[in-house]
């Protein structure tokens, strides 16, 4: 049993989200580009609209409201701090996936980030390489890495708490989280693993109150929206183009 509640609490690790944050689906010039031709086949959408709406409830009764008491209570550059913290403990994790995916100028953007945060940033507390050196965030997983090699979505899945996904995404996410595993530097027990992993969710969750319940109003019917919008933010978050000649002067 213990197992079992360690191996279910490393595939939510990495799974929610949380990903490319100067991607903002309530901006306009997210949708910019042509909408996304859904492809990507929903078999299970009678169980997923369930889950979607399994979620809802718990968001809208539970997370947010113990989200917004813990902004209130906590100054945003603590919440800042700790998440840059959780950050810099996934790059190496980055670093490999953008070697895998053959994205050799990111590969070493990250490396320099994980680098100059853990020693500059005292641990990655700060984030020196981005606010000092301009080295932006770069996002890089194991399903972008699949999706690279030409694995396909399989399907549309809604995971219970944790949201939108596809099969190939929930497994690389999984297998991501497995490779990092760092809350459990600081864990004995599964009990204490997952109130870290319940804390680090809270803190990521604090600094983006609000994003849900805008889209939320902004359609008719959420469950189609929200599927959109996740198939149209990947697209979005995965344009990895090199700088321009002005970002690099």
């Amino acid at each position: 049993m213990k197992t079992f509640l360690h191996v279910f609490l490393l595939c939510l690790i990495l799974c929610g989200s949380a990903k490319a944050e100067e991607t903002n689906a309530l901006d306009d010039s997210f949708y910019e580009d042509a909408p996304v031709e859904e492809t990507v086949p929903d078999p299970f959408e009678h169980f997923n609209r369930l889950m979607f709406q399994f979620n809802d409830v718990t968001y809208t009764w539970v997370m947010e409201p113990v989200a917004s008491s813990y902004s209130r209570t906590v100054p945003d550059d603590i919440r800042q701090v700790t998440d840059n913290f959780f950050y810099n403990l996934q790059e190496p994790v980055r670093f490999v996936n953008t070697l895998l995916q053959l994205r050799f100028a990111d590969a070493g953007t990250v490396l320099a980030r994980f680098a100059i945060n853990t020693i500059g940033g005292v641990g990655g507390l700060g984030d020196v390489a981005g606010q000092e050196f301009g080295f932006k965030r770069v996002e890089a997983g194991l399903g972008e890495t699949l999706e690279t090699w030409g694995l396909t979505d399989g399907f549309y899945l809604v995971v219970p708490v944790l949201g939108a996904t596809t099969l190939r995404e929930l497994a690389g996410t999984t297998v991501d989280g497995l490779s990092t595993t760092p809350y459990y530097f600081f864990a004995d027990t599964w009990q204490e693993g997952t109130l870290i992993y319940m804390g680090k969710r809270l803190n990521n969750l604090s600094l983006r109150l609000g994003d849900y319940k805008g889209l939320k109003e902004l359609t008719i019917d959420p469950y189609k929206a929200f599927r959109d919008s996740y198939f149209q933010y990947r697209k979005q978050a995965r344009k990895h183009s090199a700088p321009s000649a002005d970002e690099k002067l």
